[in-house]
C-alpha cells in the first residue's frame, strides 16, 4: 500500500499540473496573444470553464499526503511557510482577476485585472517550479524530519541553503517556458482568428525554449544532486516515462507543423506527465529528500500511516478518484469546440 499511495500522490500532483497548467499558461500569455478587449475575453472564455476546477487536483494531492503520508505534509508545510503563502496570494490574485475585470466597463480597471493575471500566472508556475527544485537539491532536514528555509542565502545551491538559489530559479524558469507551452497550445487548440494564430507562433518558439531548457536543466540537476539519475538503470519505467516526454515534445512540433490543432495540446500533456513522471520514478522512495547526510530524508515508508488507516483511505479514493474525473471528461465533452468571446456583460 506504500507504493500505491506514493503514486497516487504523484498522480495527483501530475493531474494539477498538467490540467491546471494549461490555464496557468494561457494567463501567462494573454496579454501577448491578445491585445483587444475582445480577444482578452475569448482567452478567458477558453479556460473559465476548467481553472476552477483544475485547483481541486493541488486539493488532492494535500488531502493524499494528508492520509498516507502526514510527517511529509507536515514538514512540507512548516518548512515552506513563507512561500505558501505567496502561492496563496498568487491564486486569490488570479480568482479575483478573472471574476472581476469584466465587473466594470471601464479600460484601466479591467488592464488592472487583466495585468493581476498575468503576472499571478507567471508567479505561480515560478513558484511551483521552484518548489520542484528544491525538492531535487534537497532540503535542510534535521534529526527530527523539520527543516526551516529562508528566502535566500548565497544562491550557491550548497548548504546553508534558502528558497531560492541559481538551481532553484532556473528550474522555476524553465518551468514558467513549460507552462507557458502548455498554455499556447491549449489557446491553439481553443481559439480562432488573431488569438489563434499568435498563440500557434508564440508556441513554435517556446517549444524551442523548452526543448534546450530541459537539457540545461537536467545537466544541472546532475551538479547539485549527483545521485539524482542514480535509479535510472534499474527502474525501466522511468525511461518510459522519459520517452514520453520526449514523444511529447516532438508531437507539439509535429503538430504545430501540419497546423492540427489538438495534437501539440496532446503532446504538451505528454510532455509535462512524463517528466514529472520519470522525476517521481526516479526519487522513489525519498520524498523530501536531505540535502546533508542521507540519513535524515524522509521516505515514503518512514512517514507512511499504518496499514490500516491506508486501506480505509484506499475505500474512499476508489470512490472520489473517478467521480473527479468523470466531473471533468462531462466539462471538457459540454465545452468541446472552438470558443468565441461572449457578449458584451455576459461571462468573462
Amino acid at each position: 500500500m506504500v507504493e500505491f499511495w506514493y503514486g497516487v500522490v504523484a498522480i495527483m500532483l501530475t493531474l494539477y499540473v498538467v490540467m491546471d497548467g494549461f490555464d496557468l499558461g494561457a494567463g501567462t500569455l494573454h496579454l501577448f496573444v491578445a491585445r483587444t478587449n475582445e480577444e482578452r475575453r475569448e482567452v478567458l472564455a477558453a479556460i473559465g470553464p476548467y481553472w476552477d476546477g483544475n485547483e481541486v487536483w493541488l486539493l488532492a494531492t494535500g488531502g493524499a499526503l494528508f492520509v498516507a503520508f502526514p510527517p511529509v505534509l507536515a514538514a512540507g508545510l512548516s518548512g515552506f511557510y513563507f512561500a505558501i503563502f505567496l502561492v496563496l496570494w498568487c491564486l486569490i490574485l488570479r480568482g479575483i482577476s478573472i471574476e472581476f475585470r469584466s465587473h466594470v466597463a471601464d479600460p484601466m480597471w479591467r488592464s488592472l485585472w487583466d495585468a493581476g493575471l498575468s503576472i499571478a500566472s507567471g508567479l505561480l508556475a515560478l513558484f511551483f517550479g521552484a518548489a520542484l527544485g528544491n525538492l531535487l537539491r534537497g532540503l535542510p532536514i534535521d534529526e527530527q524530519g523539520w527543516f526551516s528555509l529562508t528566502l535566500f542565502t548565497d544562491f550557491s545551491a550548497r548548504a546553508p541553503v534558502g528558497i531560492l538559489d541559481w538551481y532553484t530559479v532556473t528550474v522555476g524558469v524553465f518551468a514558467v517556458a513549460a507552462l507557458a507551452l502548455h498554455g499556447a497550445t491549449f489557446l491553439v487548440w481553443k481559439t480562432g482568428g488573431p488569438v489563434h494564430e499568435r498563440s500557434h507562433r508564440l508556441a513554435a518558439r517556446l517549444a524551442v525554449a523548452v526543448s534546450a531548457g530541459w537539457i540545461l536543466v537536467t545537466i544541472a540537476t546532475v551538479q547539485v544532486n549527483a545521485t539524482f539519475f542514480a535509479g535510472f538503470t534499474t527502474r525501466p519505467a522511468a525511461w518510459a516515462a522519459i520517452a514520453a516526454a520526449a514523444g511529447g515534445l516532438v508531437a507539439v512540433a509535429r503538430g504545430l507543423g501540419v497546423h492540427r490543432p489538438l495534437v501539440p495540446f496532446l503532446g504538451s500533456c505528454a510532455f509535462l506527465a512524463g517528466l514529472l513522471g520519470a522525476t517521481a520514478i526516479t526519487i522513489f522512495p525519498d520524498m523530501l529528500h536531505s540535502i546533508g547526510a542521507p540519513a535524515p530524508s524522509i521516505t515514503a515508508y518512514s512517514a507512511a500511516n499504518d496499514t490500516t488507516g491506508l486501506w480505509t483511505a484506499f475505500q474512499w479514493w476508489i470512490i472520489g478518484f473517478p467521480l473527479a474525473v468523470l466531473y471533468f471528461v462531462v466539462v471538457f465533452r459540454l465545452h468541446r469546440g472552438k470558443v468565441t468571446a461572449p457578449p458584451e456583460g455576459q461571462g468573462y
